[in-house]
């Protein structure tokens, strides 16, 4: 339902268009790990991926769960409640292991939570959390990274200025991009692994930058 609902509702809010770097059949069981920079993103992400015929389970905040509606059509569909910055954190990557080993493929945001700006301009990655490292490690999963951009043109900014973005965004239409890079190991040691995923999501989004034209974003080295 989650991934059907963003590829229905993603065209009234902007244009998306979507390239891959993908040349094989992904085995079930893969983690795909993108950019996290507005509330949009996860919508924008899912359609991009449903397209390619991937309906990923989605580690995501807790505080989504308790949105009536929403958080009970997470639960049925299996998602993930990350609670972050508390003791339950850790439950998280064991759901995502579980869900791995059955064959289900996961979706998770490798910042861990949104940038602290408020203009609506593109930002690469920030620095990742170790927890997607951990959990390829030990569920032997590849990993395909996802950058995309334009998200942050349908909302971003402060509490008026999203509730502005997204009431505009059907008229405006701003271009997404979301780009599919090449699935790859992680190294085993967390630090490094982490490193390398972070400067694969960072080449995906450099990517998308360039399919939408928006030079000035790439200001900022990864």
């Amino acid at each position: 339902m989650l991934s059907r609902a963003a590829s229905a509702l993603t065209p009234f809010f902007g244009r998306l268009t979507v390239t891959s770097e993908l040349r094989m059949r992904l085995p079930a069981g893969t983690i795909f790990v993108a950019n996290h920079d507005s509330l949009a993103d996860p919508a924008v992400v899912l359609a991009a991926l449903r397209g390619m015929g991937v309906e990923p389970v989605v580690m995501a905040a807790a505080g989504l769960w308790r949105v009536p509606l929403l958080g009970r059509a997470l639960a049925r569909e299996g998602h993930i409640p990350v609670h972050r910055r508390s003791a339950r954190a850790a439950l998280a990557l064991d759901a995502a292991a579980e869900a791995l080993a059955g064959g289900r493929h996961v979706l998770l945001y490798g910042e861990g939570g949104l940038p602290d700006r408020r203009d609506a301009a593109p930002g690469p990655p920030e620095p990742f959390r170790t927890g997607l490292a951990r959990l390829a490690r030990t569920s032997g999963a590849l990993v395909v990274p996802v950058g995309h951009v334009g998200a942050r043109r349908i909302t971003s900014g402060s509490t008026a200025k999203q509730l502005a973005g997204a009431l505009t965004a059907p008229v405006r239409r701003p271009r997404c991009h979301v780009h599919i890079g090449a699935p790859l190991r992680l190294p085993a040691e967390t630090g490094t692994g982490t490193a390398a995923a972070r400067r694969a999501v960072a080449a995906a989004w450099r990517t998308a930058v360039r399919a939408v034209g928006e030079r000035g974003a790439e200001r900022t080295p990864v």
